[in-house]
């Protein structure tokens, strides 16, 4: 199962002159990946180049190093360390020597991995979308227990009698969430599964 990561870190080197910056940091978006990617960027610096990943998508840049030996080795050392949702920009104060391209692939991928390896993570749990109709009586109690059994809480659109909440729920807490919400509302609500 995939990491995410639980607090930004970074990573300082200097290979042969050259100062290298790894940064990283858990990302919920495209849009807030490029946020990140754009708020740490050194303008004065010779180059920043990332890498994000988040699910199925991915991004990369070599931000003028030769094609393949920043962009792709720094998505590389995000997948090798096993994360998702995560952006990692590294940036490169030019130091006078050439590192040729393998010694640049190393650099940036090395900085990369090094940086995602002291990271805090958590593994990723895999959840299922449900989604229950809850009274305004109901609505605090259930929503201040909804740790006990790591459901996240999506959405909540209000109506007239309470909310519709949308809900990420490990599938082995599905049946005690069930029965939490059976005994809250007295049986009438109950959890839906989304297909």
């Amino acid at each position: 199962m995939p990491n995410l990561l639980l607090a930004p870190c970074d990573y300082r080197e200097e290979i042969r002159k050259s100062r290298f910056l790894a940064q990283a940091r858990a990302i919920t978006s495209a849009a807030d990946a490029q946020a990140f990617i754009d708020s740490v960027s050194d303008p004065a610096a010779s180059h920043n180049c990332w890498a994000w990943k988040l699910g199925q998508q991915y991004r990369f840049s070599d931000d003028g190093e030769p094609g393949g030996t920043a962009g792709r080795p720094i998505l590389a050392a995000i997948e090798g360390q096993g994360f998702d949702a995560v952006a990692v920009v590294v940036t490169r104060w030019y130091g006078g020597i050439q590192l040729g391209t393998g010694g640049l692939a190393r650099a940036y991928g090395g900085s990369a991995n090094k940086c995602l390896q002291n990271a805090e993570r958590q593994e990723q749990v895999p959840r299922t979308a449900c989604a229950c109709h809850c009274g305004f009586a109901e609505l605090a109690l259930l929503k201040s227990r909804l740790g006990e059994f790591a459901a996240v809480l999506e959405q909540e659109n209000f109506d007239a009698d309470g909310a519709e909440l949308e809900l990420a729920v490990p599938q082995a807490q599905i049946e005690g969430l069930q029965r939490l919400l059976a005994d809250i509302s007295r049986g009438r609500s109950r959890l839906r599964i989304i297909e």
